[in-house]
């Protein structure tokens, strides 16, 4: 072990050494000021710093502000000094209506104190926006009325034409992009309106079988109280809903009878087509067949007879032939 602090002493650099010696140089100095009483403890301290008192001097701003402004004509400046536009009736009203409700609101506060209009800051802040607008307003109409007299064109001509930054390649891409967009809004708009009709449906679905289900069980209880001897009358087995009266059409009532007629309209189906005792006796359309040759004289003589089934295949073999 002390061959190892021997080599690194001696690995030690004269540089390395002049530091250290200066270092603990440094250190003694400092005691010896401390022991006679020069330093005395602690690192942090206060110095007090002379605060600046700035003064409005109105006459110093203006001659300042005397040589640093341009005297340019009012083109180039268009700066107006003028007062805020009257008051739109419907702001007015507007205004009106938010210090009613504001008044509503704060009315049953106690801890508040009574309610002034004017000095309410939630409606300071429409009020501030709105004096901003009309201000705007007045120096627009005064600036217009201005430049029409100085002979400045307001208004963009109708044969203006401006190029455009972008190129229509471009704007052909971003068009693309808003209606591809569009239409994936409109997919998953649809897609959520399906899935909540989807929802809608099953509830009601649910609804309705559990209306059945209670239908069911109160039905069943009234049955065992008629059985067992609690209930005497059959009220509950009666359809009780009530007929609806709905105005129909008449064209659309005259079809629903002619198909009632026609096919029928829910009653009995089987055996409606069998002869019954009145249907067996009706003769009413019973007709006398006519003797034998007595319509082949209303026809003009005797009735052509048809070929026999050989004398025909030999025709038909004969028309092939040819």
């Amino acid at each position: 072990m002390k061959v190892k602090k021997a080599t690194k002493h001696a690995a030690k650099t004269p540089e390395s050494s002049d530091s250290e010696s200066e270092y603990h140089s440094s250190d003694e100095e400092l005691q010896e000021a401390y022991a006679k009483g020069l330093l005395k403890p602690g690192l942090n301290v206060v110095i007090e710093e002379n605060k600046k008192t700035h003064k409005n001097c109105v006459n110093l701003m203006k001659k300042k502000l005397e040589e640093i402004k341009l005297n340019l004509p009012w083109i180039e400046r268009l700066d107006t000094v003028n007062a805020p536009a009257p008051l739109a009736p419907e702001l007015a009203l507007q205004m009106q209506e938010q210090e009613v409700r504001r008044a509503k609101q704060l009315k049953g506060n106690k801890k508040l104190p009574q309610y002034d209009p004017s000095e309410d800051p939630v409606l300071n802040d429409f009020r501030r926006e709105t004096m901003f607008h009309r201000q705007a307003q007045s120096a627009v109409m005064d600036s217009i009325a201005r430049l029409k007299k100085l002979g400045v064109p307001t208004i963009r001509p109708d044969d203006y034409f401006a190029e455009m930054a972008k190129s229509d390649a471009h704007m052909q891409k971003v068009r693309e992009n808003l209606m591809r967009k569009q239409t994936v809004a409109q997919r998953s708009e649809k897609i959520r309106q399906l899935r909540q009709q989807k929802k809608v449906g099953k509830q009601m679905q649910i609804e309705a079988t559990l209306k059945k289900h209670a239908e069911k069980r109160k039905m069943l209880e009234e049955v065992k109280k008629y059985r067992k001897g609690a209930r005497r009358d059959l009220d509950f087995l009666d359809d009780k809903k009530k007929p609806q009266n709905k105005t129909v059409d008449p064209k659309v009532a005259a079809k629903r009878k002619m198909r009632d007629a026609k096919y029928g309209f829910g009653g009995k189906k089987r055996g409606n087509k069998k002869n019954t005792r009145a249907s067996s006796a009706d003769v009413s359309e019973y007709k006398r067949p006519a003797k034998p040759g007595k319509d082949l004289k209303k026809k003009g003589g005797n009735a052509k007879q048809r070929i026999g089934k050989s004398r025909r295949i030999q025709m038909k073999a004969k028309k092939r032939r040819q």
